[in-house]
């Protein structure tokens, strides 16, 4: 098997091409990759799939054996918590086992670099070069294990403004979704008012026998304890807690790019950052208007959290982020952090002492009305990439009946229409799926682009 990187990391099914022997290589490739770079410390954390704390031993042991310096987190941690115990322990770079939001079948290898975020195509490119070209070396199990999180979550609670947590009580619900952020989220709060109520909050390999990501059809559970619990919000984290999904107090899941909009609202006017913003091209309209409102230059990327952490390394950026819920701040890391997100929102709710869903009504007055929905549609074959080439060679110049004002080739084919609303074809490039993104500024509207979408493909 070619043992490849993708957009986040190498991910395989577990027994079949995610094994030891598989395992070994690529982190003999890894250190090989360091030794080059002269690098001597490494810091290695994993999620709470099948056997991850024996894959981690595993590459920590090759490291060993290579002369490295290993910290080994000492229990289960999130990608974020790894990440940022990368940047402050001075780590060269990072490694975190994990298969993030995919199914139970599969585990994998995150890189992370010493600036604590998502490896560079350099490094992906320099490590899967040297795959395979070395026997790997095992025997020498010498490494030092640390407790990343409770690390982490004392630099997450001096991000939250004092004492607003400690002036009323309050009642919220967190989904882990039997990952990485289990008990994370009541311990950032313990010292405070809020009552933390906790589902899905043990260890299960098997996440429940569903995806442990937080999209809509995922959070049932979450939307019906948030009401029953009459909570102002509900939490839930990814499997490696880099994601997050917010239901409202009325049990409604809040999509991906309200809680965009809002998360930035609120970093650069009450939490006072200061920096440009940084989205990918399948990022709500709202932030063009939120940057051009407050002044700050707008950098639009592929979609992929590495490209907006390449930025948050070359410039000064106040928040950036993508559709698939993974935000990163100006004041911590080039890293989604979903924990972080959540606690932002909270912090946002009490700040302003007003229910989610007020908020998102301000968010509408203010800027104007968007809603939201992604098709992921199976394909046969590539029909999904020739579409994408067609639309490139021949882009609409109306859709629905509505006039297209502007095509963006950034990545894939997004037509843009004179209302600012827009419809995104991307083909996946690892299964045959032609992902449908719509944004516009009424419901109905959403729908019917969707409609005349798939009739592109005969959908």
């Amino acid at each position: 098997m070619g043992i490849r990187f993708g957009t986040d990391g190498w991910r395989a099914v577990i027994a079949r091409d995610f094994t030891v022997d598989n395992l070994l290589k690529v982190a003999q490739a890894h250190a090989d990759h360091l030794k080059q770079k002269k690098g001597k410390k490494v810091i290695i954390g994993y999620d709470t799939r099948f056997m991850s704390e024996d894959f981690a031993s595993v590459v920590a042991e090759v490291f060993s054996s290579n002369g490295f310096k290993v910290i080994l987190s000492k229990n289960f941690c999130s990608t974020p918590a790894l990440s940022l115990a990368v940047k402050d322990f001075e780590a060269d770079e990072g490694v975190m086992i994990t298969a993030s939001h995919n199914t139970y079948q599969y585990n994998g290898y995150k890189i992370k670099g010493n600036y604590g975020g998502p490896a560079t195509p350099q490094i992906i490119k320099s490590v899967e070069d040297k795959i395979g070209k070395n026997t790997p070396k095992t025997g020498k199990t010498q490494w030092e294990e640390i407790d990343l999180n409770t690390y982490y979550i004392e630099k997450l609670k001096k991000y939250i403004i004092p004492g607003v947590f400690s002036q009323h009580p309050e009642r919220i619900v967190h989904d882990p979704m039997h990952g990485a952020t289990i008990g994370l989220l009541s311990r950032s709060l313990e010292d405070t008012l809020i009552d933390v109520v906790e589902i899905n909050h043990y260890r299960d390999a098997f996440f429940g026998f569903k995806h442990p990501e937080p999209v809509e059809k995922n959070l049932s559970l979450l939307r019906g304890k948030t009401v029953a619990e009459e909570a102002v919000a509900g939490i839930a984290n990814d499997g490696d807690g880099d994601r997050v999904g917010i239901v409202d107090e009325a049990g409604e899941y809040v999509n991906t790019q309200i809680v965009f909009a809002l998360l930035l609202l609120h970093t650069i006017r009450n939490k006072k950052v200061e920096g440009a913003v940084a989205k990918t091209v399948s990022t709500t309209y709202l932030v063009d208007r939120i940057a051009q409102k407050e002044g700050l230059k707008l950098y639009k990327t592929p979609v992929g959290f590495k490209y907006i952490a390449d930025i948050f390394l070359r410039e000064k950026i106040a928040f950036g982020g993508e559709e698939s819920g993974g935000y990163g701040f100006g004041f911590h890391i080039p890293e989604r952090d979903g924990l972080l997100s959540g606690l932002m929102i909270l912090e946002m709710i009490h700040l302003h002492g007003k229910p989610l869903t007020h908020l998102i009504e301000d968010l509408f007055s203010e800027f104007g009305t968007a809603y939201y929905k992604r098709l992921d549609l199976k394909v046969k074959g590539d029909e999904g990439r020739k579409l994408v080439e067609k639309l490139k060679k021949e882009p609409l110049k109306e859709l629905a009946g509505k006039k297209i004002k502007e095509t963006d080739l950034t990545d894939g084919v997004k037509f843009v229409f004179e209302n600012d609303g827009w419809v995104l074809f991307r083909a996946s490039g690892t299964e045959p799926v032609l992902r449908i993104y719509v944004e516009m500024p009424e419901k109905e509207e959403v729908d019917m682009i969707l409609e005349e979408s798939k009739k592109l493909i005969g959908g």
